[in-house]
């Protein structure tokens, strides 16, 4: 049986905004249309990358919520205390099929020349 951690953490749900320029989607988060919800918020320190002469850091997370089915990988979220905003990675895992608890990783770059 699963057992999930407090839901301490307050997090902003962002969905996202798809606008056409020049023929490209390209994809925005607004964080004034974000929803707000509460989860677990597990980092693990980030990755560092120097691809062609450029730093980033890749800071990567385990997010665990209460389900929700509008929560997709399309999605992101935004940390309240940082104001910092991971792109979820993959599908959300919906812990043994119940409809209860969601958990699903993040990640976000930083950094750069």
């Amino acid at each position: 049986m699963f057992t999930p951690n407090l839901f301490s953490t307050p997090l902003l749900l962002l969905k996202p905004v798809i606008t056409k320029a020049y023929g490209v989607n390209k994809k925005s988060y607004s964080v004034e249309t974000g929803e707000p919800i509460f989860g677990s918020f597990k980092s693990y320190g980030g990755t560092d990358r120097d691809v062609n002469g450029v730093y980033s850091i890749e800071d990567t997370a385990t997010v665990e919520t209460w389900y929700r089915p509008d929560i997709t990988s399309g999605c992101a979220v935004c940390v309240r205390a940082t104001g910092a905003i991971y792109e979820i990675i993959g599908e959300p895992e919906n812990i043994e099929m119940r409809n209860q608890y969601l958990v699903f990783k993040v990640r976000r770059y930083k950094g750069g020349a």
